[in-house]
This record gives structure tokens, C-alpha cells and sequence, in this order.
């Protein structure tokens, strides 16, 4: 598990952020497929599951189900340690692929005090590293390691539409807080912003919420 949830008395505010196509601007999966692995391997190991990446284009085989098939054909069996190094360095490189309007407001988060969770579908190899990178928790989809190799398989669900819901709801008491934001760019982010008392749908919502210092009680 890589969220945790602080059990304090004082009442703070919840910040969710979505990654690919919120926090960061490019899909950082695909990404990482090609800064881990050789143009020679992506194309070969493509080229056998042709037909559901042609399905998924055509919308006919959902993105949760084509991120698990992907990373079972490109990562299957890949040292695990290796992976992770890789990881480390794609994490450094994400930095600076971040939005920086949505990047700002979540720094603003971080200095009224507000816990900031990034709630991803993407993966814990290089997403655990990058939290750690800006200091904030994460929920996301876990990939199994067996004998020190990846097993081509995810440990958990794939963290999108109602997982990532569960998965806040599981982890965060959310009747202790008292605002909760949420920020996201697709209809798998709905379930997430659903919980927000101040959604956020980049590419719909102009005006980021505004942020403004907690009141203290005297």
C-alpha cells in the first residue's frame, strides 16, 4: 500500500489529483514503455496483441483492460529490480513534464497544509518514486513482483472509474475533512470527483478553485 491516512484531531482539507492528463501533461504510461524498453521488444510484442490495441483505437476494448494486456505483453518477466531503476529515472523526467497550472495549485495545496493525494491508474514503478519526488501520498495501480521478476500481472485492480473511489474510501475518512477538492480530465476520474466538495474537470472547468487559508478557532 502507498496511500496512508493520518488519524489527527485537526481539521484539514483533502486534495485527490488525477496524473496522465491532469497533473501531467502527457500519457506517461506509453512513456515509459518507450524510455524502459528497446523499439525492437515494443514492436515485437505489439505486434501479438495487434488486434485488441486496433479494438481499443476503434473503441471497442476498454483503456482498463488494454493497460493491463500492454503491461502484461511488454513487462512480463523483466527483473524487477532493473524495472524499478528505470522507474527512479523516469520519475526525475516526469517532473518536468508536469501542467504547471495544475502542478501550482497543488504546491498552493501543500502550503495551507492540505494532505494531497495523487490517484492514478497508472503504475507504482515510477509513480512511488515521483510522490516521494514532491512529497505527496498515492493511490494507484500496484504491479506484482514474484522471485524478483514482474509477473506481467497487476496486484491490485486497475485504480480507475469506481476503484479509484473505493480504493480514497478505504483509505481516508472523508467525513474528517472539511473540503475536499478533486482534480481529473476524463470520464474515469468521475467517480473520484464525485466525492469532491470542489471538483475539478480540466478541459470543462475554467477556474481552478480557489484556495484560501483555513480559519483558526480562537
Amino acid at each position: 500500500m502507498y496511500a496512508t491516512s493520518e488519524t489527527n484531531k485537526t481539521i484539514k482539507n483533502l486534495a485527490l489529483f488525477d496524473f496522465d492528463g491532469t497533473l501531467c501533461s502527457k500519457d506517461s504510461f506509453t512513456g515509459f514503455i518507450f524510455y524502459a524498453l528497446s523499439k525492437r521488444h515494443i514492436v515485437k510484442q505489439g505486434l501479438k496483441i495487434l488486434p485488441w490495441i486496433q479494438a481499443y483505437y476503434l473503441n471497442f476494448y476498454p483503456a482498463h483492460a488494454m493497460r493491463a494486456k500492454l503491461f502484461r505483453s511488454m513487462f512480463r518477466d523483466t527483473p524487477a529490480i532493473e524495472l524499478q531503476r528505470l522507474g527512479e529515472e523516469y520519475a526525475q523526467e516526469l517532473v518536468s513534464a508536469l501542467s504547471p497550472e495544475i502542478f501550482a495549485q497543488l504546491q498552493q495545496h501543500q502550503l495551507l497544509g492540505d494532505q494531497v493525494v495523487l490517484v492514478s491508474a497508472s503504475i507504482d514503478i515510477y509513480l512511488a518514486p515521483l510522490c516521494k519526488l514532491l512529497g505527496i501520498e498515492l493511490i494507484c495501480t500496484e504491479t506484482q513482483v514474484k522471485n524478483g521478476m514482474m509477473t506481467g500481472y497487476y496486484s491490485t485492480p486497475d485504480c480507475s472509474s469506481e476503484q479509484k473511489k473505493l480504493r480514497i474510501h478505504e483509505q481516508y475518512p472523508l467525513k474528517h475533512y472539511q473540503r475536499i477538492y478533486a482534480y481529473g480530465n476524463s470520464s474515469e476520474d468521475l467517480d473520484m470527483l464525485s466525492l469532491a466538495t470542489h471538483p475539478f474537470m480540466v478541459g470543462e472547468d475554467r477556474i481552478l478553485p480557489s484556495l484560501t487559508p483555513q480559519k483558526k478557532l480562537a
